[in-house]
């Protein structure tokens, strides 16, 4: 019998708290290959329904793919760069997108909330766009289903960019720099069809690199420090994070009430089903220590606030009589959190170097 096949005997025959106790030290010290593969079987329970069965943890791919009727080119990203960081695309000439998404806060404010054209405080957290172009749902409550549909909505929401694009269209079609750009990328004048289709092409570039724990992936067993392995042990096991934080996003793309606070609709403003309410996507962890304050209202500060909620915040009830969709981890030790919070940093790959183009 192969080694792998004893080592998945031994995993499979013993006791949960034999597992925690005893299997710790051999697992930090097996090669991330055999970790991975086993810490994905042993997730993988034949009484759990097939769709929440584990996906394996995998590197995040280079490229993100382009929809064919929106092709990437240098071009095309060259505009829909100048156009993010162009204050023509609010009412008032104050703010662009990146005054939400800035390159030196890891696509996000570093706010819990952001604000809008008016400085009125917005009501959700500004999610990262690195790697955003990976998600096939966005915003939190995954109103958008490409990029393309995305980017307009920001700009049009009279909280946030307030700006008309019968408007923005007259106003970029004044420039004289931006008519040739459009005439060479689309072959027509700026029309708001062309303005989405330039953003999210540049969208599509924030990719981030290999992070430590993808280098893992790689078999490279020293990018993870002891600690990131025990954190990933956890991740993968007893904490169980990887239910819904799992493909090369670190995300599953679904929508969960967590009980983080109560008072949004969520999901339910998308589908108007009572049962959505309260429900968010779930956020990639790519990153993740560079992008908080967390949650979808940005409640709280820290990776530690947010494992600590995991652990024992999550409410037993709900202001709407609604259940949740998880249940506070009352077996686990605090003395974990700081495990989980180093295996949370090994996931900060390099971020795209992005400077503010000279604009039109």
């Amino acid at each position: 019998m192969r080694p792998l096949d004893l080592t998945l005997m031994y995993w499979k025959t013993t006791c949960r708290s034999c597992r925690a106790s005893h299997a710790r030290s051999w697992l930090i010290a097996a090669s991330p290959l055999l970790v991975l593969s086993i810490v994905c079987a042993s997730n993988v329970s034949t009484a759990e329904p097939k769709g929440r069965r584990q996906k394996p943890l995998v590197p995040l791919p280079n490229v993100v793919a382009a929809p064919k009727d929106n092709p990437t080119t240098p071009e095309k990203v060259l505009l829909g760069k100048q156009l993010f960081f162009d204050p023509r695309l609010s009412g008032n000439n104050t703010i662009n997108c990146a005054t939400c998404h800035l390159p030196d806060k890891a696509f996000t404010d570093g706010l819990a909330k952001p604000k809008g054209v008016g400085g009125k405080e917005l009501t959700r957290n500004t999610p990262t766009l690195l790697n955003v172009g990976y998600f096939d749902k966005l915003f939190w409550d995954g109103r958008a289903k490409s990029l393309e549909e995305q980017v307009l909505g920001p700009i049009q929401s009279p909280d946030e960019m307030n700006q008309n694009l019968d408007e923005l269209e007259k106003e970029l079609n004044a420039v004289p720099g931006y008519v040739d750009q459009f005439q060479k990328v689309f072959g027509t004048e700026a029309t708001r069809d062309g303005i989405a289709k330039a953003l999210a092409a540049f969208q599509r570039t924030l990719v981030t690199g290999p992070s430590p724990f993808d280098r893992y992936l790689g078999g490279d067993e020293k990018a993870l420090s002891y600690s990131a392995k025990r954190g990933l042990e956890l991740f993968t096991g007893d904490a169980d994070c990887v239910r819904c934080h799992r493909g090369p996003l670190l995300s599953d793309g679904k929508f969960y009430r967590l009980g983080a606070s109560f008072g949004d609709a969520g999901l339910a403003a998308t589908t108007s089903k009572k049962e959505d309410t309260g429900k968010f996507r779930t956020p990639s962890l790519r990153n993740v220590a560079q992008t908080g304050p967390y949650m979808h209202d940005g409640s709280m500060q820290t990776l530690g606030d947010v494992v600590a909620f995991y652990y024992r915040g999550v409410p037993t009830t709900t202001s709407d009589g609604l259940p949740l969709d998880i249940q506070p981890l009352f077996g686990q030790s605090f003395s974990e959190i700081s495990d989980l919070v180093t295996f949370l940093e090994s996931l900060t790959g390099e971020p795209p170097m992005i400077t503010p183009p000279e604009l039109p």
